[in-house]
């Protein structure tokens, strides 16, 4: 009767594995594995057969590489739904008005009344409590034109609206106009805040960078950048 050596199926066995290393699926690593533990089964040593706790060990491997397996396609199966449902909710907001990281407020003529002005709305993330919160616009040359109080704020998302007024009232000019925000709690300690600013979803576009939102000139901007959708 044909015997194989217990240290030579060992070493049979480390060498399969090595190989199936190279292999393109879990799959055909598990199928390596379980015609060399047949072989090792059917020509073991009579006298010295295989110890249970190393056929065990063996087999637990075989569900180790079985379970990375399903894991992997399971893996796989979620990630294709949350790019279908990415993409249908990124459908959804074309058309909308979105607020997104951005320090810019634009000022324009109202066409049905010349000497009205239409700015964009801009934000602010809050992202702590604060006793007192301030908001700075500054024209191109970077001179401060206009300074506004928020009081107290709680942490979050706060759309905000500028008349494209300076501190004295008057119109400015039309334009692109710088915001900058400062806030602190009742300690006197400063509170993170970032400006957002305004932009319209145009259409979706698809890039080696995922999934985009096109605002036209304003660029395009990924839907985790967005931190509130404000309508149309």
């Amino acid at each position: 009767m044909t015997t194989v050596d217990q240290s030579t199926s060992k070493t049979g066995l480390g060498l399969a594995q090595s190989g199936a290393n190279g292999s393109s699926t879990a799959q055909g690593l598990q199928d390596q594995f379980l015609k060399l533990l047949v072989t090792q089964l059917k020509n073991q040593d009579p006298l010295n057969p295989m110890q249970n706790a190393e056929l065990t060990s063996q087999l637990a491997q075989i569900s180790t590489v079985e379970g990375i397996n399903n894991l992997k396609n399971t893996m796989l199966a979620i990630s294709g739904q949350i790019d279908v449902s990415q993409s249908m909710n990124a459908v959804a907001m074309i058309g909308k008005g979105v607020l997104i990281p951005g320090s810019t407020v634009k000022v324009g003529v109202d066409a049905e009344h010349p000497s009205e002005r239409v700015v964009t709305p801009y934000g602010i993330d809050l992202q702590g409590d604060a006793t007192k919160v301030q908001v700075r616009i500054s024209d191109a040359n970077g001179a401060v034109i206009r300074t506004m109080d928020l009081g107290q704020k709680e942490a979050g998302v706060y759309t905000l609206d500028w008349d494209g007024k300076n501190d004295g009232g008057l119109a400015m000019e039309p334009g692109a106009y710088t915001v900058s925000i400062s806030a602190s709690d009742a300690d006197g300690k400063k509170v993170s805040a970032e400006v957002l600013k305004y932009g319209q979803v145009k259409s979706v576009a698809y890039s080696t960078n995922g999934l985009r939102l096109d605002m036209g000139l304003d660029g395009q901007t990924s839907m985790l950048d967005v931190r509130k959708v404000i309508g149309a």
